[in-house]
């Protein structure tokens, strides 16, 4: 299933980058060499993702919220076929 969607990390700024979706994770890559190390590579086991909320500010915002308690924030440029992929429904309301 390896999806791949345009995105930015909220993160301390806006941070370009990818992220892949495949059976198990979901990963952010970014190539930028300001980043710290964690961040330029991370990976979101599925099975550790407790929620995901949508909030539109100029541009759709998915905050992923992680069993843990971590929180992480992205622009996903497209919203519609993330949902389609990530197994949402589209809620016309967001």
């Amino acid at each position: 299933m390896n999806k791949v969607f345009l995105c930015s990390l909220c993160h301390n700024g806006i941070l370009g980058g990818a992220l892949y979706l495949d059976e198990s994770s979901l990963t952010y890559k970014t190539n930028k060499l300001t980043v710290d190390k964690a961040y330029r590579n991370l990976i979101l086991p599925l099975n550790e993702i407790a929620e995901l909320r949508w909030k539109w500010v100029v541009f759709p915002i998915a905050t992923f919220h992680m069993k843990n308690g971590a929180e992480h924030k992205f622009i996903i440029f497209n919203k519609r076929r993330f949902n389609k992929y990530y197994g949402l429904k589209e809620n016309p309301e967001l």
